[in-house]
């Protein structure tokens, strides 16, 4: 599966949560991301499917390596793009909301760009 922005959202959001709680439920995901009980069941399937995530006996979901990896390459462009917008002057709320949409079609040059030019400052 070519991992889409969806399922890199629902990863970060694992990867979020994983640093709030020792176990995480399908129902955390589904409060954090504001998603259908169902949407989410049918989404976290997928990801267990293709190797993102692991889901124990007791319900727990935990990221894999592979899972990982995605999660914590999102989660850096997420705050790396909400702290750049907030030095340009653009608030708090707005910054988020922004890099939550680009931080998916950035390319890694540019990325890495912002990344270089934001030390600089």
């Amino acid at each position: 599966m070519s991992l889409l922005e969806s399922g890199e959202n629902y990863l970060e959001a694992i990867l979020i949560l994983s640093k709030q709680h020792r176990e995480i439920h399908a129902i955390d995901i589904v409060n954090q991301l504001g998603y259908s009980k169902p949407s989410v069941s049918i989404m976290l399937k997928k990801l267990k499917e293709d190797g993102y995530l692991i889901v124990n006996d007791e319900s727990h979901i935990y990221l894999t390596a592979k899972g990982e990896e995605v999660a914590n390459k999102i989660y850096e462009r997420h705050t790396t793009l909400t702290d750049f917008f907030k030095m340009l002057g653009v608030n708090k709320e707005t910054a988020e909301a922004d890099a939550c949409k680009i931080e998916h079609d950035l390319s890694d040059e540019t990325f890495e760009a912002i990344k270089q030019f934001k030390t600089k400052i």
